[in-house]
């Protein structure tokens, strides 16, 4: 019984030896260790041993089976960095002599619209910051009034990681890094804190023609002495009146966010219908567009900026909505879709 355990290993090993791709891998394995494979079939003629000596065999065909698991193991990871290594080294295929395609395709009409906002801030004293769109609890919840278990975090349907970490529901997580960045500035030498940090949120949401689960905003910040309401309507009209180069009919109602007080929602008069009403505003008119309001003390504190001193607002641009109302989309799913028809006729002045 012995020998058949040195003759299996043996041809195992040859066999090993041949293998060059995954497939080839598996069926070896189950070959070998499948419930009808051949050091499972071993086992089988134990029945005709004594009590010792099924002991003994016992151990043998279990270490048997340890060396095959084992050496599969190995040699699973050598064909995965020979995968690897060979679509490193691949080289793409291509004729110089072919003719250059000069159709060379237009920018996302977000990429159109963040860049003409960002013009337009820069030219109000704004600077325009990047951040991450993995971030912690802190950033996107704590650090904004939003602690743990509070209600407010049902307002958002939150994508989180198996490390702690998630997805950024809002623009809002980058506004305790903005504060501790520029704070020393405005305490300091008296510069205001004035900075715009567009990117990309993401949201469990149940998609329709005006809700996506990955979509687009610009938040804003403004941080100094005597700062109030009146300060933040004249740079969102301005705002809206250079982008859509006239004058654009808004509204501002009392809306809630932990990390203004007082909050307001501030809408825009629906540019598809008009005002009519269509499925883009739900047919109320008006399409929501800036979340915005005063900073609340606890957020600036939690910048290191002392809210007896100063204070300021925030607001959050949503810019997939603002494409919408810009060029007459009428289903925000048309701007993730891909679709070639749809997205190739935004072209860039440029």
């Amino acid at each position: 019984m012995e020998h058949k355990i040195n003759s299996l290993k043996e041809k195992f090993e040859q066999e090993l030896e041949k293998i060059e791709s995954m497939a080839e891998l598996e069926s070896v394995r189950v070959a070998y260790l499948g419930k009808k494979g051949s050091v499972t079939d071993l086992l089988k003629g134990m029945k005709e041993l004594s009590n010792e000596e099924r002991k003994s065999f016992g151990a043998k065909v279990n270490e048997l089976k340890g060396i095959v698991a084992d050496r599969i193991s190995v040699k699973t990871k050598e064909l995965k960095e020979k995968e690897i290594e060979a679509e490193i080294n691949r080289m793409p295929e291509f004729d110089l002599s072919m003719p250059s395609n000069l159709d060379r395709g237009s920018y996302h009409p977000i990429t159109l619209v963040q860049r003409e906002c960002e013009r337009i801030f820069k030219s109000m004293g704004f600077t325009v910051e990047d951040y991450s769109e993995v971030v912690t609890d802190y950033e996107c919840f704590e650090s904004l009034n939003i602690p743990k278990h509070h209600p407010a975090r049902d307002m958002q349907d939150t994508y989180y990681l198996e490390n702690g970490q998630l997805l950024k529901s809002q623009t809002s997580a980058a506004q305790n890094a903005i504060y501790k960045k520029y704070r020393d500035a405005l305490i300091n030498d008296g510069v205001p804190i004035k900075a715009i940090f567009p990117g990309r949120c993401f949201r469990n949401e149940a998609t329709d023609a005006c809700h996506e689960n990955t979509f687009f905003q610009m938040e804003g910040v403004m941080v100094d002495k005597n700062i109030s309401i009146s300060n933040l309507i004249y740079f969102m009209k301005t705002m809206l009146s250079e982008v859509f180069q006239k004058d654009i009919k808004v509204r501002l109602r009392p809306g809630f966010f932990p990390f203004v007080e007082p909050g307001f929602e501030l809408d825009i008069s629906c540019l598809i219908c008009g005002g009519d009403g269509c499925p883009s505003c739900k047919h109320s008119g008006w399409l929501e567009l800036c979340p915005c309001g005063m900073i609340h003390p606890e957020v600036l504190k939690a910048g290191g900026i002392d809210p007896d001193e100063y204070t300021g607002f925030a607001f959050g641009l949503g810019l997939t909505r603002l494409v919408m109302m810009k060029y007459g989309i009428k289903d925000i799913r048309d701007l993730n879709s891909g679709s070639l028809k749809s997205l190739s006729q935004f072209t860039d002045d440029e």
